[in-house]
């Protein structure tokens, strides 16, 4: 009975130390997505005014033929 009771005990310490784990992790996940949204959202508007800088300076250019045409 004695081997039980320590094999219950140690299955019981085991399973609080993964379920201690699983929510460490949980949280960093949560932390990294955080983290992650933030970094998408500035390089949406890193994007964007990237492209309104680039329409602003780019100049019509204006189809003509080549000088050896």
């Amino acid at each position: 009975m004695d081997s039980a009771d320590e094999r219950l005990t140690a299955l019981e310490i085991r399973a609080a130390e993964q379920e201690h784990t699983i929510e460490e992790l949980s949280g960093q996940i949560a932390e990294q997505w955080k983290v992650m949204d933030r970094m998408q959202r500035k390089l949406d508007a890193l994007t964007e005014r990237f492209l309104a800088l680039e329409e602003q300076a780019a100049p019509d250019v204006p189809v003509t033929k080549p000088p050896h045409w």
